[in-house]
């Protein structure tokens, strides 16, 4: 389906970035376009892969100029460009929604301007009840993306995935323990009960071609994810690095959640089960509600969110053996130099 077509990815020099392009660079298609605001990491992923199907935009979401001249031409858009750090959105939190949620906006708009075929808005299960200024910014920006649906009378069709933390992702939690193993001191955790979904960049590449393949106008797709502590997770990497560093508690973080979610029970009333995913199609009702009646509909007490208490718990062994199939693990742990690294 990509044979002899331009993707343009926003944040194209972040770890989904990469990870796509592991999966797409060496396949028939046509070209890659890397678009993003950091042009230290954009020359060093041009000097690393050298490769003629890909090419590199200077600019920032923010900017509709700058997104708009990068997308002539495109097919599809993977837009991944976000502000995603808690801690600095909630410090941050109007950054968060230029970023976000005008982003956003002017991705979808300069796509719809270029006829582009599909886009694909990656959030974060953050977005579902969010209490957090990053996770309030994400679920803004779920909702221009559906309300923008409703509106394009053109080819452009738009989609969305919603996914839990991305194992060894840049920012993460994994890569700073593994450092602080390393260096020998204490493990910092904010809460040791506190649970997050865990899925590999991998999987969230799957889950993005999934929505790109079944998505019809403003759906959004979660896909169905094993969770775990943060205190399993420490002991996990402890044992797997035959470390004995100390865990020490410091506290929940700004914003932070003791779970996530990732489907409302809102949202559960209306979700579709395709197997390892959900399909959550957009309501598109207009404003003149008087027109609908609906009644016998399932009441939403009896229905629970689909969150990271109650799915299913991995513990300390199925963590280990999770992490153990992850390359940053395998690099840094392990030692296996062929393992696929993500830069940053």
């Amino acid at each position: 389906m990509f044979e002899n077509k331009t993707l343009l990815i926003t944040g194209g020099t972040g770890s989904f970035g990469n990870a796509v392009l592991n999966r797409f660079l060496h396949t028939d298609i046509k070209e890659i376009r890397i678009f993003s605001r950091d042009e230290k990491k954009q020359d060093d992923m041009r000097n690393q892969l050298k490769n003629e199907k890909l090419k590199f935009y200077i600019g920032d979401v923010r900017d509709y100029n700058s997104i708009e001249q990068a997308m002539h031409g495109v097919d599809y858009v993977f837009h991944a460009a976000a502000l995603k750090q808690v801690p600095s959105c909630e410090f941050f939190p109007i950054e968060a929604t230029k970023t976000n949620v005008f982003g956003t906006q002017n991705v979808i708009n300069a796509a719809v301007a270029n006829n582009v075929g599909k886009v694909i808005c990656l959030s974060t299960d953050k977005a579902a009840y969010p209490i957090n200024a990053m996770g309030i910014s994400k679920a803004l920006m779920e909702k221009v993306a559906i309300a923008a649906s409703r509106n394009i009378t053109g080819n452009t069709k738009v989609c969305l995935t919603r996914y839990g933390n991305v194992m060894a992702s840049r920012g993460s939690v994994i890569p700073l323990f593994l450092k602080q193993i390393k260096e020998g001191g204490p493990l910092t955790i904010t809460d040791p009960k506190m649970t997050r979904f865990l899925m590999s960049l991998e999987e969230a590449v799957e889950l993005v071609l999934f929505a790109f393949t079944n998505g019809n106008q403003g759906d959004l797709f979660v896909n169905k994810a094993p969770a775990g502590t943060i205190g399993d997770l420490a002991v996990a990497l402890k044992e797997l690095c035959n470390a004995n560093n100390e865990i020490r508690v410091i506290g929940t973080r700004h914003g932070e959640k003791l779970y996530e979610t990732l489907c409302t029970r809102e949202e559960m009333q209306k979700a579709e089960d395709m197997g390892e995913f959900y399909r959550i199609p957009a309501d598109n009702r207009n404003l003149n509600y008087s027109r609908y009646f609906s009644e016998g509909e399932t009441d939403l007490s009896a229905i629970e969110d689909y969150h990271s208490h109650n799915t299913k718990q991995l513990g300390v062994e199925g963590m280990k053996a999770l992490l153990s199939k992850q390359p940053y693990v395998q690099r840094e742990v392990f030692g296996d130099l062929n393992a696929v690294q993500y830069p940053g």
